[in-house]
């Protein structure tokens, strides 16, 4: 899990907090339900009516996602590959169908029993190119959603804040009171800039930047399978992969300073030595 996006919203959120105490006021007043029913149902409202119900559910089930999704490794997907490569060239393509049954990643479960059913390279390219994008056709999808709310929020805050001002024009004959319905009437767009860039744009965000960091894995894993097919060699294909990924982080070294992907073809050297 990537925390990034609680520990943003709790910050964000959290500096709201702090300007209104600074400024001696109870954050109390902001937490005023009719105008927070009015954006957050009315934004929910016109998103709906946007899209399909379909999408809107779907969007929705992504929310757990944004919040808990964990960004894929780049190099435990190359470890894994160089991994096949070599029990491939050892034990043939048919070894692989094991390999595929033991994978969680259904994506990399399915290559793999496509490359040891015999698969042509050129079909299984365009199989799994497919599956890429329409994956990513639908995380555009979820994102896209949660950006037109953000888009549409502000501007149905400025719609509340002017019912509450109407309503304010009729009671000039009472002006003691006109301080706090003005206050309470501009709450309304305080929630509608609120919530579309305290929350709905930022889950778009979210749902886009992680779609991206899972296609780009997705597409290192087509490669590597496909490579892997070709009878590429390991240490070669390690090098392609990382290239591909460039910085991983760990620069590709284990703990004790070794590259991952040559330390097992140098002792093999050093033992032919």
């Amino acid at each position: 899990m990537d925390p990034s996006l609680i520990i943003g919203l709790v910050l964000a959120f959290g500096s709201v907090v702090a300007i209104v105490t600074l400024e001696g006021s109870h954050i109390g007043s902001l937490l005023l339900p009719p105008p927070m029913i009015l954006v957050f149902g009315a934004t929910i409202a016109v998103g709906l009516a946007g899209n399909t119900i379909k999408d809107t559910l779907k969007a929705f089930k992504a929310v757990p996602r944004a919040f808990l999704g964990k960004p894929p490794k780049p190099q435990d997907s190359i470890e894994k590959i160089i991994s096949l490569a070599e029990k491939a060239r050892a034990e043939g393509l048919l070894a692989l169908e094991a390999e595929a049954s033991d994978s969680k990643d259904a994506f990399l479960s399915g290559a793999l029993q496509n490359v040891a059913d015999g698969t042509d390279a050129e079909e299984l390219r365009i199989l799994m190119e497919d599956q890429i994008a329409s994956k990513a056709r639908a995380d555009h999808a979820d994102s896209k959603f949660f950006a037109s709310l953000g888009g549409y929020a502000p501007t149905i805050g400025i719609i509340g804040t002017v019912v509450s001002l109407t309503h304010v024009l009729e009671n000039l004959s009472s002006p003691d009171e006109l301080g706090p319905m003005i206050a309470s009437a501009f709450v309304a767009t305080l929630w509608g800039l609120l919530s579309a860039n305290f929350i709905w744009l930022p889950i778009s965000a979210r749902i886009a930047r992680l779609s991206e960091l899972e296609v780009e894995s997705m597409t290192l894993v087509m490669e590597g399978v496909l490579a892997v097919q070709g009878g590429a060699q390991p240490l070669l294909l390690a090098d392609r992969l990382r290239a591909m990924v460039g910085d991983t982080g760990d620069g590709g070294k284990d703990k004790g300073g070794k590259d991952k992907g040559r330390s097992k073809g140098s002792d093999d050297e050093q033992a032919a030595a």
